[in-house]
């Protein structure tokens, strides 16, 4: 079975890729303007929304099956765990990619010695002891953590719940590989194999990727370019839409 997708507008094609445990209803904010300059096509993860779990938690798996119902030439935009994903099908099928948008997104998810830009591992390994006992609990807890110490948080919680309740909910499967992939991936030594422009757009308030990434980002790949938006979290496209939307919009749409 192939992934969940759908298409929007014309134009110049665009793929949207959600982070762990949402799904595409995640992006209605941000649809309706790129889909007036833009073909946008958004897919659902393995195991969330509409699509079947993958065979592994391997990020490889997961972006080629993205791959395999996406346009044949893109501009691709992810999000948190989407983005890593998007920074694997570049990375696997570089004349497929013709450029990267990653909003909150980061190489690697988890601190390590010399990568303090992270949360802390002991975080990640909590989640997934917590996601065996109460899948619906943990992924609620998330959910807060990516609006933690934003402006208008409760708003944005409120809207993020809202969206993802428009369709199925990631299954226990998809939930547990998602959370392995954000726990195991490292995609540091390879960011310098990229062949197109990347994109990084941060919110000042995220504490699941702090904005200080940026400075990293920077010594990894010397071409990058890093925004950020005042006041935003972890979903910067649901509390600041606006700004989010310029934001890529300026990247994406050529003049």
């Amino acid at each position: 079975m192939s992934l969940y997708h759908r298409q929007y507008g014309r134009g110049p094609a665009l793929v949207l890729l959600h982070g762990w445990g949402m799904n595409a209803a995640v992006w209605e904010p941000l649809l309706p303007g790129l889909s007036e300059h833009l073909r946008v096509c958004v897919i659902e993860l393995p195991g969330h929304g509409g699509s079947p779990p993958a065979d592994a938690a391997d990020l490889g798996v997961w972006a080629s099956q993205c791959l395999a119902v996406a346009p044949p030439r893109a501009h691709w935009l992810g999000w948190s765990l989407g983005g890593q994903i998007a920074m694997r099908a570049a990375l696997d099928a570089p004349d497929r990619v013709r450029g990267l948008s990653l909003v909150a997104a980061t190489p690697r998810f988890v601190q390590a010695v010399d990568w303090d830009c992270a949360m802390p591992l002991k975080t990640f390994q909590d989640f997934a002891d917590a996601l065996g006992q109460d899948p619906h609990a943990t992924l609620l807890r998330f959910l807060g953590l990516q609006v933690k110490g934003a402006d208008h948080a409760r708003e944005t919680l409120r809207l993020l719940r809202a969206e993802i309740e428009q369709r199925p909910p990631a299954s226990e499967t998809g939930l547990q590989q998602g959370l392995a992939l954000l726990l195991e991936n490292d995609l540091r030594s390879r960011l310098s194999r990229l062949s197109c422009a990347t994109h990084w757009l941060f919110g000042t308030r995220d504490t699941l990727v702090p904005k200080r990434l940026a400075e990293q980002l920077h010594r990894l790949l010397p071409d990058v370019r890093c925004e950020e938006i005042a006041g935003a979290g972890h979903a910067p496209f649901l509390s600041h839409p606006k700004e989010c939307l310029d934001a890529l919009l300026r990247q994406v749409v050529k003049p």
